[in-house]
């Protein structure tokens, strides 16, 4: 059984898995690992994370659901000195996570959340339609001839863009909100350096030094855009303050942009290949509003853009089958691994617009469900469906390149020709 996959080792009695999530064959492929821990031992000890793993898509949606975990550290908020302990360098990024609603539990993150949906839901996301369908093309207009990178010229900018215009923000701002959104999603990545985290720390810094600057003249002249909206917010006489304000913007470009681009780019390169092996005809994926959403739906659940997502224990845990943990201790739940579980997706390795199971946990669950996916179907449905309605031709010029950024899957470079 080993020989199939050389590149890790794998004790099925400890159920302890050694791979190194930045092998390169690891990295272009995680799906083969994968299946192979599916038909073994989808719950596994993963040494290089130091904690228990599970990737089974019915344990993994109860446990984004169970109460008994959370995502707050069980020692205080980030940003306390029980947290902050060796971590002074970090003290601005600290200080954004330390509001952040993703880094929370009930009831601040009920409060946190509830104002923020409130303004966010009250844009009414569907509006931004005509918007994103329009920046689709404009894009589009100007590809150049021959061969270029998609993701530059088109995964990226649109989602920046959308979120720079809903915030009320100066476009020509949008290089430097994707360097200070870069720096801090690094922090999240496997094997991070000290450097990484003095960049992020100094992004953090100047990314809430700008938008306390911008909230404060958004104060002096409210607009139409979420910033003022956000500042408006209030629930039973509640409002967000400036700390809850900076954390919920910051949270907002890094989860609507950077989990936008890399399922843009993983789509396309899906949908190519598909088209290219005869498997799907594009024009019919796209031919109507219902087709367009299923076939999106399935490029969340095949190539996800976020392969981990971590919770602490808040109780000793028995999870049964020799698995345990103790409270305070993390575990990951694998979202990626989860959308190709064999016995919740039938074909679960295949592109299968439409399916009768399609039951996805690209989103999360429970009370930490992705409070942009409104927002990220809209942009996918209208981006993927004029880019291959107009450009039916589109082919990968040479075979698409993954970044070596796991728990995050995304493509480093997708070099595509029009013609």
């Amino acid at each position: 059984m080993q020989d199939e996959l050389p590149y890790f080792q794998f004790d099925l009695r400890s159920k302890h898995l050694k791979l190194d999530p930045h092998e390169p064959r690891f990295v272009q492929n995680p799906y083969e690992a994968y299946a192979w821990l599916h038909a073994r031992a989808p719950t596994f000890y993963w040494e290089e994370f130091g904690m228990w793993c599970f990737g089974g898509y019915d344990q993994v949606n109860r446990l984004l659901r169970d109460r008994t975990l959370g995502r707050q550290n069980p020692l205080g908020v980030p940003g306390s000195p029980a947290v902050s302990a060796g971590r002074e360098h970090l003290q601005h990024f600290d200080a954004i996570e330390a509001h952040s609603m993703l880094e929370l539990e009930p009831p601040v993150h009920t409060r946190l959340r509830t104002l923020v949906n409130r303004a966010f839901v009250s844009r009414q996301v569907e509006r931004l339609r005509p918007r994103a369908e329009a920046l689709a093309n404009e894009l589009i207009d100007r590809f150049p001839n021959g061969s270029f990178d998609l993701l530059p010229a088109f995964a990226a900018p649109l989602p920046i863009t959308i979120i720079a215009e809903m915030l009320g923000v100066p476009l020509e701002m949008g290089p430097q909100l994707l360097d200070w959104s870069h720096k801090h999603v690094a922090m999240y990545m496997h094997g991070r350096t000290r450097e990484t985290e003095d960049a992020a720390n100094r992004a953090a810094l100047e990314f809430s030094d700008f938008l306390r600057s911008y909230a404060a003249e958004r104060r002096r002249a409210p607009g139409d855009d979420l910033l003022s909206l956000l500042l408006s917010a209030q629930e039973d006489g509640e409002r967000l303050n400036e700390d809850e304000l900076v954390s919920s913007v910051v949270l907002l470009l890094n989860a609507g942009h950077e989990a936008t681009v890399h399922q843009t780019g993983n789509a396309v390169s899906v949908l190519l290949a598909e088209r290219d092996t005869g498997r799907v005809d594009l024009p019919s994926l796209f031919s109507s509003p219902e087709a367009t959403a299923a076939a999106v739906e399935e490029c969340l659940r095949i190539n996800a853009p976020l392969h981990m997502f971590t919770r602490y224990a808040y109780q000793d845990t028995d999870f049964g089958d020799g698995v345990a943990v103790k409270a305070g201790e993390q575990i990951a739940l694998l979202l990626g691994m989860a959308n190709h579980d064999p016995r919740a997706f039938d074909r679960q390795d295949q592109f299968v617009s439409g399916r009768a199971d399609q039951k996805n946990v690209s989103f999360g669950a429970g009370i930490h469900f992705c409070i942009g996916a409104p927002l990220a179907r809209v942009e996918l449905q209208a981006s993927l469906s004029a880019l291959l309605t107009r450009l039916p031709k589109l082919k990968l010029a040479e075979p698409p390149q993954y970044g070596d950024t796991y728990h995050f899957h995304g493509l480093q470079r997708l070099i595509v020709t029009r013609n």
